[in-house]
């Protein structure tokens, strides 16, 4: 039986060496020869400030992913908040393909919109506010001119305000919302929709009359994906 995967929010760091190797065993389990593609759907890493910050965790990714080459998997990914900065040399060396912030696919005769999904967490003004920007034409060039020790120092103040922001904010401010929800798939004209960013798996149907959005999980404690065949979409989940 034919499979695609999809994944997000793994949130890759130096740091946590528990995820990684989670990754790591993820793919030596699943990625074999009846898989027909794995999407990364955004915060595959904690951070990312440009591809020139390459060191030995960076590059053992970056083979791991190409590794799947061999075995005739395409892998795909989608720019999410945290690593909106992955660009075409990091691409490279992992041989994958960058697609759009909001593409539609072909899921086994499904029309299906895949994304990262921040843009449908709407409430959040402040951080929709700093999404336009960073998504613009000039804030990434001018922060990829800048040096890395910078781009490494703004990174870590980003996060830290962050995190101080997220206290004080209602959950809900952080979830989509259902007319986000419902604007995406007018505009795209389909009732399948797959995306992470909430940290909220699960499976909603009829937002849309006929529509089904699955929400990936993150992998803090625990790796989350989802399998589609022919038969439809499971999400599934596996403690460290």
């Amino acid at each position: 039986m034919r499979q695609t995967y999809f994944i997000s929010d793994l949130h890759l760091s130096e740091n946590r060496l528990d995820i990684r190797q989670a990754f790591y065993a993820f793919l030596d389990e699943h990625m074999t020869t009846n898989v027909d593609a794995l999407y990364i759907l955004g915060d595959f890493f904690e951070v990312w400030v440009g591809d020139d910050n390459s060191n030995e965790f960076t590059s053992g990714i970056a083979a791991k992913l190409k590794s799947l080459s061999k075995k005739g998997i395409n892998v795909f990914f989608i720019h999410g908040n945290r690593d909106f900065l992955i660009g075409n040399d990091f691409a490279k060396s992992a041989a994958m393909t960058l697609l759009p912030e909001q593409v539609v696919i072909n899921l086994y005769g499904t029309q299906t919109v895949i994304l990262h999904g921040d843009e449908m967490c709407t409430q959040d003004l402040a951080y929709q506010a700093f999404r336009k920007k960073s998504r613009g034409w000039w804030w990434p060039r001018l922060m990829l001119a800048m040096p890395l020790w910078y781009r490494k120092r703004v990174a870590q103040k980003a996060r830290e305000k962050s995190k101080l922001s997220q206290m004080d904010k209602p959950l809900e401010i952080l979830d989509v919302t259902l007319e986000a929800v419902q604007d995406m798939f007018e505009r795209h004209q389909v009732k399948n929709m797959i995306h992470g960013h909430t940290h909220r798996p699960n499976t909603h149907f009829n937002e849309v009359e006929g529509s089904t959005r699955t929400v990936l999980g993150d992998w803090y404690s625990q790796s989350s994906y989802l399998i589609a065949t022919e038969q439809g979409l499971t999400l599934h989940a596996k403690p460290f």
